[in-house]
């Protein structure tokens, strides 16, 4: 199989919480080597079973304060009174090495690395099948109080309003057929003329007889 030279994308996955996003980008990393997790920095408390560097980077807000200022995140935003960041430095070096990056984050995340990074950026937004399903999700994880619960419900109209903002939509009623979709999506971006940076070296050698 002839390899091209390819520069790496940003793919991001957002919906409102519960709707299956962590889900789906679990087993997309599992079958796919060639996708790297972007890990954010938080200012929320460590979960049980979260590891340090491998889900976030856990700092304090004076840490988070300063990285801001050295303007070292592609992208930063307040979830439910606690910030996150997507630092820049290892997101950009992956890329230039061909690796992709998968970012689960919300939309005021998106609207940055859109702006910052568009032509490496791919977004697909999940919706849920139902509200119903939504919440019957959220309580099904038995992650959070109910009154978070019930937040999350509040805060997801105004989440799914940003659907129209992202290149794709996927309706996340059957999780191995959401999967095969951004799969799909994946291999589809991959092959786009401007990615493939080695492209013309491949075409000048084909016309030399090579």
């Amino acid at each position: 199989m002839t390899a091209i030279a390819r520069r790496g994308l940003m793919l991001v996955l957002s919906s409102p919480s519960g709707a299956g996003k962590t889900t789906l980008s679990r087993k997309l990393l599992e079958r796919d080597p060639n996708v790297t997790l972007s890990v954010s920095m938080t200012t929320r408390s460590q979960r049980a079973g979260e590891r340090e560097g491998l889900d976030y980077f856990f700092v304090s807000g004076d840490d988070f304060d300063t990285a801001v200022r050295n303007k070292q995140f592609l992208e930063h935003a307040t979830v439910f009174d606690h910030r996150y960041g997507t630092p820049k430095a290892p997101v950009m070096e992956a890329l230039g090495r061909g690796r992709d990056v998968l970012f689960d984050i919300d939309w005021q995340g998106t609207q940055q690395l859109r702006e910052r990074a568009r032509e490496d950026l791919v977004s697909v937004f999940v919706l849920p099948p139902s509200r119903a399903e939504l919440e019957r999700r959220l309580k099904a994880r038995a992650l959070d109080a109910d009154s978070i619960v019930a937040a999350r419900m509040a805060k997801a109209d105004g989440e799914i309003s940003h659907w129209a903002e992202y290149d794709y939509v996927i309706i996340n009623d059957d999780l191995d057929r959401s999967l095969q979709q951004i799969e799909s999506i994946l291999a589809a971006e991959r092959l786009k003329r401007v990615r493939q940076i080695g492209l013309s070296e491949f075409v000048r050698a084909l016309s030399r007889g090579y």
